[in-house]
Formats: C-alpha cells, structure tokens, sequence
C-alpha cells in the first residue's frame, strides 16, 4: 500500500480576502422611480433608462430616468434626484420634469440612423423605432428625450400613449374632469367646504345679478339695470345668463330685436365713465333690420348719459389684425425665439422679431384702444364696440379700454374681474382659441396672450400702476395649459353651464351645488402654489388704495415725455397714429429739462386735430397713476416681454442680472417697512392690545407680503445665487434643440405655418 499524493490547488482567486472585522459594506439601493399622481390620474404607459437632454450637443448635465405618461401629464423622474431647485416657482400640482397633455403642441419622434422624423396624432402608427422624442410645447418649451438604452417597443408605445392621450376626443376626457369629481367627494368625506364665500375682497365671477349690480353702483351706472331675460341661455347661447341694459328698454322689446345680432347676442354694457358715457359691445346686426334696431338700441343708449350725446360706433374687424394674422405672427415669433439657435440667426434678429408682426399688432390694439379711451373720457360720448361675433377683439379692446379708465381693474382682484366680464362670461371661445381638443388648427389663436402681452407693455412704462408683476402675467398665461380650473376650458357660459351639468351628474354632485365648488375657477391661487409663492405676484411699487407709498415723489409719481400726433377715430377706421415721444429710458426727468423738451410744442399746432391736442395735453403733465393712464406708442416704446418669450432660452439668461434685481432690492425694502408699520403698531398700543396685536403680526411676518425678506437691517441687499433674469422659471432642461446631427429644427420647420406639419415628414416611414 502506498499513501496517495497530496494535490496542490491551481484555482487563484483575485477578489480581494473577506473582511473578518464582522463589518460589511452595504451597497446603497437604487432608487426606485415611482411619479407623483393626484387623485384619479393613472400611468398610462412609461419608459426606463431614458435620457432628457439638457444641451443640445449632450453633456454631463444630462439626466437619466424614466419617462411616463398618464392620463394627465407627461412626467420625467431622474435617476439621481437633485436638491431642490431655489429658482423656480414650485407647482403643487406639477412637478419640475411634467407638461400637462395639453400643453402639448406636437410630439415628434425621430430616428436618426433611418433619417427618419413624424409628428404623431391620434391613433397613428409609428413604423420605425425612436430614438428620441421632442416634445413641443404651448408654453414655448421645447423638450428632448433620448431612447439610446431604452427597449425599442417601450419607446415607441410611450411615444405613441403620449400623442394619443395629448389629442382627446371629448372635452370630458380632458383629467380636470376626473380630478375635480374626486377632489370634490374626497374634501366632503373629510368635512372640508370647498366653498367660495362672495363677501370680503373676492375676485368677482359674474355670474349671478349681484355681481353685476355691485359693478353698476361702483361705476355709478344708474341708467342701467340687470336684465335677466337669457336665463337659461334661452335668448342666446354665448351670452351671460345676466346682461345690463339701459332702464329704458323694456325686457318684451329685447326679445324681439336679438334675433336681428349675429347669435342673438344683444349690445352688452361694459363699463360707465364717470362723466356718464358708457363703453359698450355689440354683435354685427342683420343687414335687413340694421337701420331700424340701431336707432332703438342708439335712442336708449343716448338716454342713459346725462347730456343725451351721440353715440359712436366702432368696426373693429375693418380696423385690427384678425385672429389668422394674430395666429401666424405668433408662430413666427416662436420660431424666432425659441427655434431657431440663436447663433444662426443673431445679426438679422432683431429684424425677424419686427417682421413677424406680434410688436406691431399689440401696437395697434393699444393704439385703437387709446382711441376710445379719448372718446369716453374727452369727448363724452358713449362708444360701442362692434365685431362680427363680439367674442374675440371685442374682448381685447373693452379689457384694455378699461384698464387705462380705471385704476380698480389695475389691481390684482379687479384685473381678474375684469378678465372674468369680458372674456369669460362675454363668451370668448377659449376651448377652441386655445385648441385643447387639437381638432381645428385654423380656430386657433392665442388672443388672451396678445391682450396678456399689451397689459405687460403698460406695466413696463407705468411699474407703479399695478399691484401684479410680469411674474403673474406669464403664470396666468401658463394656466391655460392646465386643465384642472373651468376659467380657461370652455367657449361660452352656456357650454361651460352644459359640461359641468353633465359633469355633476356623472360624478353623482348634488343639483343645485355652486359650479366654483365642485370646478373651481384658476383664480383660486392656493390649488397651484404656495402662500410664499403667491407673493411673487405682489408688485412692491404699487401705488394703490392702502398701499404703502414712498413719500419722495420718485415712486409716487412719474413725469412723462412729450407725445404727438395721435390718431383719431372715425366710424371705425383710425387715422395713422404718429406718437413723437422720446425714449422712455428716461421717465423721470427734471422738471427744467422736460420743459426744455416740451416747450416747443406747447403751442397748439395748426394742423393739429382734437385728438391730437388731448393727447399732447395729457402727456406734458405728470401721470395720475390712480387716474387714466395712456401708453407710449412709438415703436421704441414698445418692448419684448422677455420673461415670457425668453425665459427658457440659455443664451437669454443673466445670472444675477434682469429686472429681477430690482424686484428683489425692492422687496427687501417693503419688508423692513411692513416690520417697522407693525412695530409702531405694537408701540402705540395698550399691553393688551399690543400682546393681541403680537399675535397677529408674527402670522404676518411669518406670510409677509414680498418673497424676499430683510433678515436684518445689517445685511446686504446682495442678490441670491439663483437669481436669474429668467426667475422664477428655469431655462435649464426646458429648452432643448437638436443639434448639428442630423437636419436643424430650423430647416426642419422652415415654411410650416404650424410648429411642424401634421403630416409625417419621410415618405418612407
């Protein structure tokens, strides 16, 4: 016997030996990519391993995660979640990655080794893999997803979802639907009332008679009385339930003449002035009764002011851009803006933005506006606005008429008021303006933010006249894309009475409810964003009733330049308006050298019309910012609202620079000034009073009504990191464009009259 060999080992291990401490590393768990969804909203489809591109070249700024689409929005969760950004406004009802569906204006996929590219709609086919995605949005942005690691079928069944849940057939698809059903049910089983109370300071919804009773007696509009005689829509479908009329026309004679207006919709009383001239708004009459129905409708119109003036008529339609100018202007300028890399088309850029026409339109309608605002408040005569439809420039011009006359719709609640009478309840057709169904790309035109655009270019020459910011122009203009709020959804109060009635019927809404309970308006604030956020649109220069104001003359008061040659209005077509100011850089000149300007011209010209005299007259004195206020008209006055059109381009943000850096050195100041009102409060006060008034004070420091608040009078005014002339949006990630790979998106879009064609681009797909 022999003993066996001892084998040596030849397997060489090289992982390194096993900790023998009792210590072992733990390696940290991926994160698991779950959306936040509100009541009722499902994921309908998603995608992982997907890239969104934050350049256009690619770089390691770029973000990984997953890209899911719901029946509500198209959301993006990263992989590596990121602090919390400070620079941007946060939505309770959005997060930093999620579009609404229908903010969506065209889904493009492409794919780059085919060479191939398709705008995708409803129920279509997609026959070659994606290898990105591009979304284009209505708010401007332009979004960018790279399927490069993702599975082929889950990128073009996320691609698909999304295009077919961003086109819905029926209104009632549209989520703010399911939302709000669930919404209201939830807030009754928690014991919550989500009622709107109607006293105190609330916006005003018109749609009941005391609303417009209260607007009558704050006008002093005592030759007008609330008619009723369209209850239940029965006169006409796209008017207001509730209209005023004059005392002396009886309800039987209204009756028998609205068949003779386009859609039966009488004349509708705006506004009075106090001088007793009334704006007011009409249909186009049956050429066959105009002569007749006129002189009974101008007769009582006559009556209700206390001279018994003349009326005048104004054609709107002969006189500004219609909705398709309005409409291709617009898109134009998107591709001017955010299309087109702006080192392509740098040196003929300020060209391109004159050639699309947008300054030039809102130049008119502030021009034409003017105008009548001379008529009512010079003149003394009452003005009706007329329209085919009285349903699109009507609601432009009577809004802004308006806003030059009286300071109470300078305010924030009387602006939304003033948004609710005559776009709202007057029947402006948003659901097809806006294009949310995406059925009629011809019945799409983007009116509320050319009227949005010529309020910002008042606010931009008058910043002490207004309670509100650019800020909340640009998030008013942004709700339309958000579904959840009745304001921006329907065509007229009669659709909007129909949907909800249907609405509450399906989702089991006792009969009878207040419609703003169970779909409430966009002007409840706290839905969207925060008591903080809110006060982003609190204007720290606001020189208003109790408004706190700086006693100097420097805020209180601006003095302008002088002005020439304003046009006049004759039935409906105004002369040429030639506006002789000088560049409204500076508006607060001293009293000696703006004398020096306007000597010259104080005598009255020879050739100089009525018109032109008062508009002469009005602008050599210094401005009344609680009276009437005109704008500035000549070209140069007139600028680009950047923070709308610009905000998400790279190359337009300044850090720590824009208009901005004022708000925010503004800001801190009101906030010292509110501290110290309330300390002298306190100080004047009986312990008891002032203990109570402690209380009270601390809540209101704590809420404050600036976003910006002083820590101490020893700190810097320094501007923070994260301000941006882009705040309080974000350009990063927002605005992608493909790059030099592949055909550029301008060439790509050049010629289209919309974003891109809706037919697919490639003959071989």
């Amino acid at each position: 016997m022999f003993s066996p060999r001892t084998t040596k080992p030849t397997f060489k291990s090289y992982l390194p030996p096993v900790q023998t401490d009792g210590k072992t590393s733990i390696e940290p768990p991926i994160r698991k990519l779950e959306p936040t969804l509100l009541s009722g909203e499902i994921v309908v489809n998603e995608a992982n391993f997907v890239k969104k591109c934050v350049s256009a070249e690619g770089s390691q700024e770029d973000l990984w995660g997953k890209l899911i689409c719901t029946n509500f929005k198209v959301s993006f969760i990263p992989q590596d979640a990121p602090l919390k950004p400070k620079s941007q406004l946060s939505h309770l009802l959005l997060g930093e990655h999620d579009i609404p569906l229908t903010c969506l204006d065209q889904v493009v996929t492409v794919n780059d080794v085919k060479g191939k590219k398709k705008v995708l709609g409803s129920n279509q086919k997609l026959k070659f893999n994606p290898t990105e995605l591009i979304l284009y949005c209505k708010d401007l942005r332009v979004i960018r997803f790279c399927f490069s690691e993702a599975g082929p079928d889950s990128a073009k069944k996320v691609c698909l979802a999304i295009a077919h849940y961003s086109h819905p057939a029926d209104i009632h698809l549209l989520f703010g639907f399911e939302y709000q059903g669930r919404r209201y049910h939830q807030a009754k089983e928690e014991g919550v009332s989500g009622s709107t109370q109607r006293g105190g300071l609330q916006t005003q919804r018109f749609d009941r008679p005391s609303d417009w009773d209260r607007e009558i007696k704050r006008t002093g509009a005592s030759e007008w009385r609330v008619c009723s005689i369209n209850k239940k829509y029965k006169t006409s479908p796209s008017l207001p339930e509730n209209i005023v009329v004059p005392v002396s026309m009886m309800d039987r004679e209204l009756e028998d003449l609205a068949a003779n207006f386009t859609d039966s919709r009488l004349p509708m009383w705006c506004w009075n002035h106090t001088n007793g001239s009334a704006l007011v708004r009409m249909a186009v009459l049956n050429p066959l009764q105009q002569k007749k129905t006129e002189q009974k409708f101008f007769s009582a119109i006559s009556k209700s002011h206390p001279q018994h003036t003349e009326i005048l008529k104004v054609d709107l339609d002969k006189s500004l851009p219609n909705i398709q100018d309005i409409q291709s202007s617009f898109i134009k300028m998107k591709q001017i803006c955010v299309l087109e890399p702006f080192e392509e088309s740098e040196e003929r850029w300020l060209s391109s933005i004159e050639n699309s026409r947008w300054l030039e339109y809102v130049r008119a309608f502030l021009k034409y506006s003017a105008e009548v605002v001379y008529h009512l408040e010079r003149k003394n005569v009452s003005v009706i606005l007329q329209e085919e439809e009285d349903r699109d420039l009507n609601c432009v011009v009577s809004s802004l008429v308006q806003l030059m006359l009286d300071p109470h719709y300078r305010s924030l609640i009387g602006f939304q008021s003033l948004v609710q009478k005559e776009w709202v309840m007057a029947g402006h057709r948003f659901l097809d303006r806006c294009n949310h169904l995406k059925k009629n790309d011809k019945e799409e035109s983007p009116l509320f933010l050319l009227f949005l655009d010529c309020v910002w270019q008042m606010m931009n020459q008058y910043p002490a006249a207004f309670e509100f910011t650019e800020a909340y122009l640009t998030v008013l203009s942004d709700s339309m894309w958000i579904p959840l709020f009745s304001t921006f959804l329907f065509n007229s109060p009669e659709n909007r009475a129909q949907h909800l009635l249907e609405f509450a019927k399906s989702k089991a809404i006792p009969q009878g409810e207040d419609q703003a309970v169970f779909f409430p308006p966009v002007w409840e604030w706290a839905q969207q964003f925060s008591t903080k956020d809110q006060t982003l649109f609190n204007n720290p220069l606001y020189v208003g009733k109790g408004a706190t104001r700086f006693q100097n003359g420097e805020v209180k008061t601006f003095t302008r330049s002088k002005q020439k040659n304003y046009g006049s209005i004759n039935q409906g077509a105004p002369s040429s308006v030639r506006n002789g100011v000088r560049g409204g850089e500076d508006t607060l000149s001293r009293r000696s050298s703006l004398m020096s300007e306007l000597k010259p011209d104080l005598p009255t010209v020879k050739d100089e019309s009525p018109s032109e005299h008062f508009f002469r007259d009005w602008f050599s004195r210094p401005a009344d910012l609680q009276g009437l206020l005109i704008p500035q008209l000549l070209p140069s006055h007139l600028s680009l609202w950047k923070l709308y059109f610009l905000r998400w381009v790279p190359e337009a943000c300044i850090a720590k620079g824009g208009p901005i850096t004022a708000y925010h050195k503004l800001s801190l100041l009101m906030n010292e000034i509110e501290v110290l009102q309330n300390q002298l409060r306190q100080y004047n006060r009986t312990s008891m009073e002032s203990a109570s008034l402690s209380n009270q004070s601390g809540s209101l420091s704590e809420r404050g009504r600036m976003y910006f608040r002083a820590i101490s009078a020893e700190d810097p005014p320094v501007p923070p990191d994260f301000l941006t002339s882009s705040f309080p949006f974000s350009a990063v990630g927002n605005l992608c464009r493909r790059g030099s790979q592949g055909t550029p998106v301008s060439k790509f879009l050049n010629g289209a009259k919309t974003w891109l064609s809706t037919e697919t681009l490639d003959d071989t797909v």
